[in-house]
């Protein structure tokens, strides 16, 4: 499907104009009145699940308000100086340049803030990254296809029969009908290579290995976005049906680590097992705690209602 260029916007609004409304507060017994909103499931609201049902339950579906953390705010920060660096690159700008103009140019894309360290390390990584893109005669692919992408789409989970996992002792289990949920979330940056995509996250925490299992779940909860995309939501960010994802990766600068490797099929099959799971919870208003002391004593803010946290059996 071939989209003229001044009409991508108006198709946007409309095709999302056809979707249902969507919302955290979903009700499934109201699933057939089309009138009434489906699940809405965002990467962070899965992600959140998967954290802790209980906590998901507070945060999103009662929607009980939540301490803001100096890492919530720091991410924020950080976030948009990173959409402001890309959309401020002059590529020809930057070809006239020799390597030690580039890295300065790099710096001084970054603004001076309590963050600037952190700053630095991803302007040194764009710069070499310039560099190498220069150098390999890549510059083409150097700027991200996508930068801060919203994507829209609905997706179909089947009744079942499900595999379980530990909350239910592995047992197979059954959703009571065939459910559309609506996807939504904003894609970091995508990179193109060799005609490929390649989600990328930029994250402002410390990079630890047990994160890997985390990431990987976030990154297939994007593929799945962009795999079930309209036409219309491809369109608006320059993507077509037929570019795939062949690869994905992450950067945490105040680590200095990256990572890139080839999409991992089993990760997308957990995201879909994940979100299976969260309809059977909705299904059964069930949504148990998963209680570590030190975590969620530290970092939780709705540890002293969670009634996870006063049993007997955790103290």
């Amino acid at each position: 499907m071939v989209l003229k260029e001044m009409d991508k916007d108006e198709q946007y609004k409309a095709r999302l104009a056809t979707m249902r409304d969507y919302t955290y507060q979903w009700q499934p017994e109201n699933y057939d009145d089309p009138s009434k909103p489906i699940l809405k499931i965002t990467k962070s609201s899965m992600m959140s699940y998967l954290w802790c049902n209980k906590k998901y339950q507070f945060g999103y579906i009662q929607r009980l308000p939540q301490d803001q953390t100096e890492a919530m705010r720091k991410g924020t920060v950080l976030h948009n100086h990173r959409e402001n660096f890309f959309n401020d690159f002059d590529i020809k700008k930057a070809q006239k340049m020799n390597n030690s103009e580039i890295i300065e140019y790099c710096n001084s894309l970054m603004p001076v803030d309590e963050y600037f360290d952190i700053s630095m390390n991803v302007a040194a990584f764009e710069a070499q990254r310039f560099i190498e893109a220069q150098s390999e005669d890549k510059v083409d692919e150097y700027l991200p296809i996508v930068n801060e992408g919203l994507f829209d789409c609905e997706i179909t989970i089947p009744a079942g029969p499900h595999k379980g996992g530990a909350w239910n002792n592995n047992e197979e289990f059954t959703l009571k009908r065939d459910y559309v949920i609506h996807l939504q979330g904003i894609i970091d940056r995508i990179f193109i290579e060799n005609g490929k995509l390649i989600p990328f996250e930029y994250k402002t925490g410390t990079w630890k290995d047990s994160k890997k299992s985390d990431m990987r779940k976030e990154m297939a909860f994007y593929q799945l976005m962009i795999e079930n995309a309209p036409d219309e939501v491809l369109a608006k960010h320059g993507l077509t049906r037929d570019m795939t994802v062949s690869h994905w990766g992450w950067y945490y600068p105040a680590s200095n680590y990256v990572y890139a490797e080839k999409v991992v099929k089993s990760s997308r099959t957990s995201v879909m097992k994940t979100i299976t799971k969260m309809l059977w919870d909705y299904e059964n208003n069930q949504f148990a705690p998963s209680f570590f002391f030190k975590t969620c004593s530290q970092y939780c803010s709705y540890y002293g209602i969670c009634d996870g946290a006063q049993l007997d059996s955790w103290l």
